[in-house]
Parts: C-alpha cells; structure tokens; sequence
C-alpha cells in the first residue's frame, strides 16, 4: 500500500475534521472525550473490533474519559488508504461526541 501524496492528504482531512495530521510521523490523530471510563473503554472495545476486521490497528491511549488515536500504515512508512477508512469507520463509531484534534 502507497502513502498518500500530500494533495491526498489534504483531501482526506478535508473531508475528516475532527483529525489532524502528525507530520512528525505521518500520521493522523484524535482526541475523543467521553461520560467517564466505561464509555471510552467501550468505545475502545467497538473500534477494536472494526481494526482487527481491517487487521489494521491503531496506536492509543486511555486515560479515564479520553481516548487518543493515531493512525499511520507502519509497513508503508506513513499515512494510506487505510488508515483513512478506519478513521471513518472511527467517526462513524465515535458518534456526534465532542472532540477535538490533538
């Protein structure tokens, strides 16, 4: 799988905006805040699912009602399709929850 070019990116983030883009790692990130502990674990269970489906998983932390994400396709050494479908499918779960881009 290719990286995205820089104009592929853009669009991908255009059309993704509660994400940012990590150019440090070529990435994608979110932040994603919740009720208290049992939303966001549950949370975390549903994407879990969705990533071993994809057998694409990403690199998280919880802490308490605050989920963190990033995204990036590690064999191709950056940000792909991939890690695109599954922040869609990541909103898609996340719902209308308040959040914001780290």
């Amino acid at each position: 799988m290719a990286k995205l070019d820089e104009t592929a990116r853009q669009a991908a983030l255009a059309d993704l905006p509660a994400w940012a883009h990590e150019p440090g790692r070529d990435a994608i990130v979110r932040s994603v805040r919740f009720g208290d502990f049992g939303e966001a674990f549950a949370f975390m269970t549903r994407v879990a699912f969705e990533a071993e489906k994809a057998d694409h998983h990403p690199e998280w932390t919880n802490v308490w009602n605050r989920v963190d994400i990033l995204l990036t396709t590690h064999s191709a050494g950056g940000l792909t399709d991939k890690d695109v479908a599954l922040a869609r499918r990541i909103d898609d779960i996340a719902g209308a929850r308040d959040s914001s881009s780290r």
